[in-house]
């Protein structure tokens, strides 16, 4: 969504630059999940040196990891550069916040290129990951009613308040987005919207908003209908702005330019 499918994300900050990876978004990010890029990176580097981008590598393991909890083969093509740009001040008003309006969220994703249907199918990807307790912690502490949000499960909402009562100590306190099958890509979370188990407040909304509830709907009902729409959104997603020739390099590592001096 940040200028494309480059890599950029991976770049780590420097003392003359923040990157992408430190706007305050992205600390949701998980560290382990940069161990992996690395590795893999690492693997090709040592059988194929100076080929395989690390775009290419994040296209590639998204795809095996959607094929591996259960979700539809992703068809993705390779040959991208990585970026020479990773800029912090570049994220804010790319990529969508919990509490933002859906008139906001979804113009976002049009600015990107992208329809309402293929939003509302790439937000399909919440059926596996987690969310950190900051990010949906007003709709369970901040309301008057304290059995809990209207619109969410009671239980459900007592059950976050437990799980979350020291979050602003412990700021890697989180919840499953799909609190029934978290590890299984499934259309799970689209039935979890309909019955009040929506984690983030855009959940909520995007399961009751006139644009998208019918895909909701749909998709709740029809997991191949889901999975088709989410194969083809992601493709589309994979080869939005990609670097070929001068405006990009294959980096040698994912972290850093090849012309980095420490």
């Amino acid at each position: 969504m940040v200028d494309g499918c480059d890599a950029s994300i991976l770049v780590a900050s420097t003392p003359r630059k923040t990157s992408e990876r430190d706007a305050d978004i992205n600390h949701s990010l998980p560290g382990d999940a940069f161990d992996v890029i690395t590795r893999i990176k690492t693997a090709v580097e040592l059988k194929c040196p100076n080929v395989v981008s690390c775009s290419d590598i994040l296209v590639g393991a998204t795809r095996s990891l959607v094929t591996m909890v259960g979700g539809p083969r992703i068809n993705v093509k390779f040959g991208r550069k990585d970026s020479l740009v990773s800029d912090m001040n570049r994220v804010e008003g790319k990529l969508a916040r919990p509490n933002m309006t859906m008139d906001h969220i979804i113009s976002i994703f049009e600015s990107s290129g992208l329809t309402v249907q293929e939003m509302v199918a790439l937000v399909g990807a919440h059926t596996i990951g987690f969310s950190h307790c900051k990010e949906f912690a007003s709709r369970i502490f901040n309301k008057s009613d304290q059995n809990g949000p209207v619109e969410m499960n009671p239980k459900y909402a007592a059950e976050l308040r437990k799980l979350c009562a020291n979050y602003t100590k412990d700021e890697e306190m989180s919840a499953f987005n799909d609190v029934f099958t978290p590890g299984k890509f499934d259309n799970m979370y689209y039935k979890n919207l309909k019955h009040g188990y929506g984690l983030l407040q855009s959940d909520h909304a995007i399961a009751f908003d006139n644009r998208t509830r019918s895909l909701v709907d749909l998709y709740a009902e029809n997991e191949t209908a889901f999975f088709d729409a989410f194969a083809k959104a992601m493709e589309k997603v994979s080869e939005k702005n990609v670097k070929t020739g001068k405006l990009g390099e294959v980096r040698r590592r994912c972290d850093q330019y090849n012309d980095y001096k420490g």
